[in-house]
């Protein structure tokens, strides 16, 4: 080992910016051989340099070239001659001084044997021969992690190192020595010593899988990349030691060649290489990849990648037949003709596999369709359209069947011929027209002719004669002659008919042959009716109620069957008999019904005469039921009840009350005799604020009240509390059985202020007396 330094001292810093070690591969070295260049530098201006070396087996040019001085022979020492470094010299003994003093690294290989502790330079002082000085180093390694790693021996300053360097742990170590004057202070400036560890060669290449697995369609071209592997060196990047080549060490099978595939040895990459990839002979192949660091002469790792060879559209599907024959029945849709088997030599269930077919001759009318069957390899024939017998009884079409996804390398496609045989079956005759349609007067006298309708039986070989009926004639109006096919009418038809729509009744024909399996045709008979007034108008509602001194009129809806040309304007007139009460006008469509003069309550007749536009007119009577009135609501009941109680009886009841309720009702007296003796009178409290209306329902519903009693009754309490009561009277009805027995009137009187809940008047059909106003409850015995 030759030590290089400096002796150039500038202003500025210099610095080697090269490696130091140079490799020898040879034991034997001659008399100025050129080992390698030093590379130095300082300031831009400078170009040359004066180095030196302590080793008299070689020498430096001032360019840095370093050269053998004489000839040498490898040997092993045990102990080799060390570098030596001293302190640079001072002007004024060990005092600090500013330096430019440059030294170069320790190259120290890793993994040496040693012996430990291996020496591996001395640091000296100048004035060690003067003085006695003491040696140290501080740093990594030293006094820093890891600790122990380098020593210095303080009297002599050999630096050692006490075991095996690894760079791939730490590339360098930087340390620096100190020199002391025993007894002193006084100190050289510290020296800096930087240790590069010198990568050896002591890691292979690693794959970063064990194993790889890749695909390959066997379609693949040379120099399709398949799939790339990556090995890894720990050693130093960019050194020959972590350069990585590639190799293919072994190719199993060797089939159709040992050289199917090719590895780039630099990257990695697996390509194709060869050709002849038959995915049914050879579906897999294994690789062994070797990496080699030292540019492939070095330390090696393997990996074993298997490729498998995918399925490519190679091998066209093939009929099993050239010719395949069928037979379908004329006029039959979507029947299956026939089935053609295909075979693929395409891995099975693939795409590539998959059969597809096509008819591509023979059936310009497209007759027929074709489809694959469930199983892949099979195409189905079917009729698209009916077939007709009597045009062309046989059919020869072309087939040509393919696969789902192209064809990997030109093939020759295979084709069939498909020959389909037509079977006569007895036709239905076919109306020349399929919708007859024909206008008509609703009045269209009986067995009058409508129209002929004509039907043909395409079975013209067969020669069978045509016949007609009808299928369907909801009103059951026509008839038809079977032979001659005149549709007749056979009974009136009616315009305003519920299965005329929009003017238009239709009917469904047949035509049939006498064949021994008789077949029918079917046609529409459309039969417009033009209208004709036949119908005269009416009056919808046939009972009414009218109020008795009620001033507004009833409208009554006036309706005619016939269409818009014979029916409105109306007109109305009031019979002779109904006149001296009645009177009645058209407005619009609906008739003004006016009761003209007070009448009984009752039930009357009122008869209406109604006529259209053409004068076509017709009586209508309508029951008039007139009603006594509360509220412009209508009640009605008779004038008498059906115990034969009178209404002035009712009138004297309830001035009764009035005169009852100015003397007792807030005093509660006693009961008084009773005046009268087949009334009973039942009053509840009610809050006067609600009105509500009065519904006997579930509580009363054997009662009927008299329509003079409730509304002489509402005039009274009208009187009492100055607000009307709601009632209704509609759930009450009559019982000749049941009565009540008692009833009391509860009164609560609180500042003049009379509640009360219901109010009712019973007519029993037994005797009763009329209670005076007590307390209690209302109760049924």
């Amino acid at each position: 080992m030759a030590v290089v330094s400096s002796a150039e001292e500038s202003p500025c810093k210099p610095g080697f910016y090269s490696d130091l070690i140079f490799k020898v591969n040879r034991k034997h070295l001659k008399r100025s051989t050129r080992l390698g260049k030093v590379g130095f530098t300082d300031c831009p201006d400078r170009t040359r340099f004066l180095f030196s070396t302590d080793d008299s087996r070689f020498m430096f040019n001032s360019d840095g070239v370093l050269t053998v001085s004489k000839s040498l022979y490898l040997k092993a020492l045990k102990h080799p001659d060390v570098a030596v470094l001293y302190f640079p010299k001072s002007s004024n003994g060990l005092r600090r001084r500013k330096r430019d003093w440059v030294v170069p690294p320790i190259n120290h290989p890793e993994n040496s044997n040693g012996p430990f502790p291996y020496k591996m330079v001395t640091i000296r002082s100048s004035e060690d021969k003067i003085k006695k000085i003491i040696y140290s180093i501080t740093g990594p390694g030293a006094t820093e992690d890891p600790v122990g790693l380098f020593t210095m021996d303080k009297d002599t300053g050999d630096l050692y190192v006490h075991q095996r360097l690894d760079r791939e742990k730490q590339a360098h170590y930087p340390l620096f020595a100190r020199a002391v004057v025993v007894g002193s202070s006084i100190v050289e400036d510290p020296m800096e010593i930087i240790i590069n560890v010198i990568d050896m060669n002591d890691n292979k290449p690693i794959f970063e899988q064990t194993s790889y697995v890749a695909e390959v369609a066997e379609s693949s071209p040379k120099g399709t990349t398949v799939i790339q592997v990556k090995a890894t060196d720990a050693d130093e990047p960019g050194n020959d030691n972590s350069i990585i080549k590639y190799t293919i060490l072994s190719q199993e099978p060797k089939l159709p060649s040992d050289s199917m595939f090719a590895i780039n040895s630099f990257n990695g990459a697996i390509m194709v290489e060869g050709v002849g990839l038959d995915r049914e002979k050879y579906p897999e192949y294994t690789l062994e990849i070797q990496a080699a660091d030292t540019k492939g002469e070095g330390l090696t790792g393997k990996t074993k990648v298997t490729l498998k060879v995918t399925d490519s559209n190679d091998n066209p599907p093939v009929f099993t037949a050239s010719t395949y024959q069928g037979s379908v029945d004329e006029n039959a849709v979507g029947v299956q003709v026939v089935k053609m088997l295909v075979t693929d030599e395409d891995e099975p269930n693939t795409p590539a596999w998959n059969a597809k077919f096509k008819i591509i001759g023979g059936d310009p009318d497209k007759l027929f369709s074709i489809e694959t069957g469930t199983n892949k390899q099979e195409g189905i024939i079917k009729t698209a359209q009916g077939l007709d017998f009597e045009t062309n009884r046989k059919h020869t079409v072309m087939v040509r069947v393919e696969n789902e996804v192209p064809f990997a390398i030109p093939v020759v496609t295979s084709t069939a011929t498909v020959v389909v045989t037509v079977k006569d079956v007895n036709e239905p005759p076919i109306f020349k027209e399929k919708e007859m349609t024909v206008q008509k007067s609703e009045d269209l006298p009986v067995d009058s002719v409508i129209m002929k309708c004509e039907a043909e039986d395409p079975d013209f070989a067969r020669e069978n004669p045509v016949k007609y009926k009808i299928i369907d004639d909801p009103d059951n109006w026509l008839k038809v002659d079977e032979d001659s096919g005149l549709v007749k009418v056979k009974i009136p038809m009616d315009r305003e008919s519920p299965n005329v729509k929009d003017n238009k009744y239709t009917a469904l024909l047949g035509a049939y042959d006498n064949d021994p399996v008789p077949a029918t045709g079917t046609g529409t008979l459309v039969i417009i009716l033009e209208d004709v007034n036949d119908n005269p108008p009416f009056i919808e509602e046939r009972i009414i109620t009218v109020c008795r001194d009620a001033s507004a009129p009833v409208l009554l809806t006036v309706t005619d069957r016939d269409g818009p040309l014979h029916s409105a304007p109306y007109n109305v007139m009031v019979h002779e008999a109904s006149k001296p009460k009645w009177s009645a006008q058209m407005n619009k469509t609906e008739v003004e019904l006016v009761l003209k003069s007070s009448v009984s309550s009752g039930t009357y007749q009122v008869i209406l005469r109604v006529s259209d536009t053409d004068g076509l007119e017709q009586d209508c009577t309508i029951q008039a039921k007139v009603c006594y009135c509360v509220e412009n609501k209508r009640v009605c009941a008779p004038l008498r009840n059906s115990w034969g109680v009178k209404e002035q009886t009712i009138r004297g009841v309830v001035g009764g009350i009035l005169l009852l309720s100015r003397s007792h009702l807030f005093t509660q007296t006693p009961p008084l005799p009773p005046p009268f003796t087949n009334i009973t009178l039942s009053l509840n409290s009610i809050r006067p604020s609600f009105l509500p209306t009065i519904h006997p329902l579930e509580l009363f519903p054997d009662v009927m009240l008299s329509q003079l009693a409730l509304v002489t009754l509402h005039q009274v309490v009208s009187l009492l509390w100055g607000s009307f009561f709601n009632y209704s009277t509609e759930h009450l009805h009559k019982n000749d059985t049941t009565c009540w027995k008692e009833c009391h009137l509860l009164a609560n009187a609180t500042r003049a202020k009379i509640q009360f809940n219901f109010i009712y008047i019973v007519l029993c059909h037994n005797k009763s007396r009329l209670h005076g106003l007590q307390t209690g409850n209302c109760t049924r015995t």
